[in-house]
């Protein structure tokens, strides 16, 4: 021993409190209190009194393991108190204060730990809760969904089915929760399957009958894809203009009307005329057989885009000899044009008419209308035809395919020998022209024209007799078949009795999967009926089990000693006393008693 130093005394070994590691029984009941209502607080049952011999103050029994984890922290607690109260009286005053810390902060950091411990179970228990809720709430779904509307159960044969018109303690729950709940917000229906249609191959087999409907139900498919394919087709086609050329007749008709002389009346009235342009669309042998509802009579004035009148510039001056008309945004549509002047001469007039071509047509340069051979079109179909050329003359370059190597003909027209295939539409657009208007001459004839030798007169049959001219010219129109495409595509009622029908198909055939389950059930029943109802109540407990989040040992449950230990006694008292108190409860509400 060295001198100078102080020996040490030796410590005690703490005793570090052991925890009892029970397994999880589910959660524990919580100890009823007092019900409103009842004129104070009841008895507990037996072996819950507070200092009884079955459970100690602090309410739990002797036998559980919750008491004896307390009971072994306490003697934890106790010893390493007893262990530092010895080192103290042998050693000195500075060393006793050292080892109380030293026991004080061991102490603080075995309840830290353990109360970290408890954290930790706590959330995962928790977790656990949760995940099991969400799979009860989808297996409930599921179960929902396959439930006819009896209410009989949809799953057949298996072990956790009740047989129909029993309820079982899942059940039973189910009731009581849908009772107490509030109106729920209804849930979008479940969307039909074309699968749902179809028949099961027992039912096939008991009928003999129903392959005709499997018959039906494949011949209907099949249409189903035919009309499908055709209501694609039909939406491409809208995409593209569909025109037909139809005939436009023209009438040009004038009316004269003769002046007046100085009568008595002191009134003198100039001889005129009124020069009239209308038309209208020639019916043709297929448009004739439509009915007349579906027939829509265009306006004169649609299918131009200008109208000019010009007159004989030396009767009517520079000023006068003009009448224009075009096409404005809010232009309101007519059926025809009239012109009204003073004059009883015969009058030259030229009439002007610039088509609307929809879509936009365009005049080609007559060296390029001679080479694609088209005078008139649209920009796709001139720049389609070029391409055409180009194929047909081997023009595309073979080892850079974006250019293309002009011949002689495309050389003298665009002036070069070699441009891409991106650049045509720019080099094209300085070819490309308006297109030529119609031009009609037409003569306003005068009140009478005599010959030389007077034998013969051409006049009019009384003042206000027309004389018209007839012009033919092809127009294009929309397609007649554009109209029924439209309607064919936007009509509901045919859709909405083929769902009526469905509805009826997928009604018709839960009904036959359920009678056919009930079947199966009662023939199951009948063959064994004690291992039915052993299997029917297995699976009720697992469900059980799944609803109150209750874990166990199916191993050891099944053995009769499981149901011998110390904690069934306080279970069953437990169970008894929440059954009796929510009895009283429920006929307390009944009677309407209430707490003074």
């Amino acid at each position: 021993m060295v001198s100078g130093q102080r020996a040490e005394p030796k410590r005690k070994k703490e005793l570090k409190p052991q925890f009892i590691q029970a397994s999880y029984r589910g959660p524990r009941a919580p100890y009823p209190g007092p019900q409103m209502g009842s004129g104070g607080p009841p008895p507990p049952p037996m072996g819950m009194r507070a200092g009884g011999p079955g459970v100690p103050p602090h309410g739990y029994p002797a036998s559980s393991p919750t008491y004896m984890t307390l009971v072994m922290r306490k003697r934890g607690k106790a010893s390493s108190s007893t262990c530092s109260s010895s080192s103290s009286s042998s050693s000195s005053s500075s060393s006793s204060s050292t080892s109380h810390k030293t026991s004080t902060n061991s102490k603080t950091r075995e309840s830290g730990t353990s109360k970290r411990e408890l954290k930790k179970r706590e959330r995962s228990r928790e977790k656990t809760k949760r995940v099991r809720k969400e799979k009860l709430k989808k297996s409930v779904q599921s179960r929902q969904s396959h439930s006819n509307v009896n209410g009989m159960p949809r799953t057949g044969i298996s072990p956790g089915m009740p047989p129909p018109g029993m309820q079982g303690p899942l059940d039973r729950k189910r009731a009581a929760n849908e009772a107490r709940a509030p109106q729920q917000i209804s849930k979008p229906k479940k969307k039909k399957k074309i699968a749902d249609k179809i028949l099961p191959q027992k039912v096939r087999d008991l009928v003999p009958e129903s392959q005709a409907y499997m018959d039906l139900l494949a011949f209907e498919r099949k249409l189903d894809a035919t009309i499908m394919r055709k209501r694609l087709d039909i939406q491409e086609a809208l995409k593209r203009p569909m025109k037909q050329k139809r005939k436009l007749r023209i009438f040009i008709s004038n009316t004269f009307t003769p002046g007046k002389p100085e009568g008595e009346d002191g009134e003198e009235s100039v001889s005129s005329w009124e020069l009239r342009v209308e038309g209208r669309l020639l019916d043709d042998a297929a448009s004739s057989k439509l009915s007349d509802a579906n027939k829509v009579k265009r306006k004169f004035s649609s299918f131009f885009k200008s109208l000019v009148i010009e007159l004989d510039k030396d009767l009517y001056g520079p000023d006068n000899h003009l009448v224009e008309w075009h096409r404005t945004p809010n232009t309101q549509e007519t059926d025809g044009f009239q012109v009204k002047r003073p004059g009883d001469n015969n009058v030259k007039c030229t009439v002007l008419l610039m088509l609307d071509y929809q879509p936009m047509q365009f005049k080609l340069d007559q060296r390029l209308a001679r080479l694609l051979g088209m005078h008139t079109q649209t920009r796709p179909v001139i720049i389609n035809a070029l391409w055409q050329y180009i194929k047909t003359h081997k023009l595309q370059d073979p080892h850079e395919r974006e250019y293309i190597n002009c011949d002689r003909y495309l050389e003298q027209i665009f002036e070069c020998k070699r441009m891409k295939f991106a650049e045509i539409p720019s080099k094209l657009h300085p070819l490309l022209m308006a297109p030529d208007p119609i031009v009609i001459n037409h003569i306003i004839v005068g009140p009478s024209v005599y010959n030389r030798d007077r034998k013969s007169v051409d006049r009019m049959d009384g003042p206000d007799a027309k004389k018209t001219a007839c012009y033919d010219i092809d127009v294009e129109v929309d397609d007649t078949l554009k109209q029924q495409m439209n309607s064919f595509l936007l009509s509901t009622q045919s859709q909405q009795e083929i769902a009526t029908l469905d509805n009826k198909i997928h009604e018709t055939v839960e009904t036959i999967n359920q009678l056919k389950i009930n079947r199966e059930f009662f023939l199951s029943f009948a063959k064994d009926p004690l291992e039915f109802i052993n299997n029917w109540l297995i699976s009720q407990t697992r469900d059980l089990k799944t609803m109150t989040d209750i874990v166990g040992n199916p191993e050891e449950e099944r053995r009769a000693d499981y149901y011998y230990q110390p904690w069934v006694q306080e279970a069953v008292c437990r169970y008894f006393y929440g059954k009796v108190q929510q009895r009283r409860l429920e006929l307390e509400q009944a009677l309407g008693i209430r707490n003074a």
